[in-house]
């Protein structure tokens, strides 16, 4: 891999993580579109880590808030709002790990194909255009029930499927179950931060007791890149997206999957 590649593919990476398009079908795409090698399993991994680093350093002061809510709620029969938005963020990322563990050679072997990709980007794109048009838009992150984490904790299981896009499907659920836009961004980048470090604990660990050849330059390159952009990916995407709202995200989409069903129908 050489360094153009690595900074275009964690720009990619960086910018498609937090936005509803799906990173990992422009990870699988833009190499096949242009006919590059395979970038690599490390490679995957330090992009990962770069957009992790970016949530977490976005969102620092609230993570650390719900984390002292969170360990004082342990004895507590009467947890705060930052605590039951703690226990939101870790009970709606259940569904996603045990889906995970279960489907990934499946979702591995069938699902990666460009007409998969092409057929989940369109039909997830027209249900992220109705939940925008139709959704009620009347709660913040702190006013999840239950039953509503529960619903966009199974929601966030489908981004298996390549083309689907975990924020697009959680930013979509959020909104079914009455999540204002913002509100519904930033549940879905909380819940980023335990389903990123899933995948690439999973994907690092197939790296250990491997003799896989690292080349440092490139994955630095990747980590930095992607983190940088993914931050002001997220920053940009919060203050514009009461102004611009979901459908030019959903017309990128129907674009992508008209283009992709030509190619490759």
């Amino acid at each position: 891999m050489d360094n153009v590649q690595a900074v275009i593919l964690a720009l990619v990476q960086g910018l498609t993580e937090f936005l509803p398009i799906s990173s990992s079908a422009h990870l699988i795409l833009v190499p096949v579109l242009v006919d590059w090698p395979d970038q690599g399993l490390a490679f995957d991994v330090a992009v990962h880590f770069g957009t992790l680093s970016a949530v977490v350093l976005y969102f620092r002061h609230q993570l650390s808030a719900m984390a002292r809510a969170w360990f004082g709620s342990l004895g507590s029969r009467y947890p705060d709002q930052e605590a039951r938005l703690a226990w939101a963020v870790l009970l709606g990322t259940v569904p996603l790990g045990l889906s995970g563990l279960l489907l990934h050679d499946v979702v591995e072997t069938y699902l990666r194909s460009p007409l998969v990709i092409a057929a989940a980007t369109i039909l997830f794109g027209l249900l992220l255009w109705y939940s925008d048009a139709r959704g009620p838009q009347t709660r913040c992150e702190y006013r999840l029930s239950a039953g509503r984490v529960a619903v966009i904790a199974f929601a966030q299981a489908l981004a298996l499927i390549p083309g689907t896009s975990r924020s697009g499907i959680t930013i979509t659920a959020g909104l079914l179950v009455g999540l204002d836009r913002k509100a519904a961004a930033r549940f879905s980048f909380l819940l980023s931060i335990p389903a990123i470090l899933m995948a690439a604990g999973y994907e690092g660990s197939k790296l250990l007791g491997g003799e896989h050849p690292v080349q440092w330059t490139p994955i630095l390159l990747g980590v930095s890149v992607s983190a940088i952009s993914a931050y002001a990916c997220i920053h940009y995407f919060l203050k514009l997206l009461d102004r611009i709202g979901m459908l030019p995200f959903v017309g990128y989409r129907l674009v992508l999957g008209a283009v992709l069903l030509w190619l490759y129908w």
